[in-house]
């Protein structure tokens, strides 16, 4: 799955717009790398999301193409 789908899916971020600029201004990495929008995510890859001083640091659990809002935390976990 994209990452940029991946942020949105997983609610990480709400629009896959913002997703798609986040990972442009270099603000989302995979697995310490900076990653681009196109970027494949697997599971058990760690995705680090940065938005002005906070960062936010998940490990991929599952990939699901859709989700409900419950389930969506489901798909990864903090570290």
């Amino acid at each position: 799955m994209r990452l940029d789908k991946y942020l949105k899916v997983s609610r990480l971020i709400k629009r896959r717009t913002v997703a798609n600029e986040a990972c442009d201004n270099g603000r989302v990495f995979v697995n310490d790398k900076p990653a681009k929008a196109s970027t494949t995510v697997k599971v058990g890859d760690i995705i680090t999301v940065s938005f002005g001083n906070k960062e936010t640091k998940v490990k991929v659990t599952d990939i699901k193409e859709t989700v409900k809002k419950e389930e969506s935390k489901e798909m990864y976990e903090y570290i």
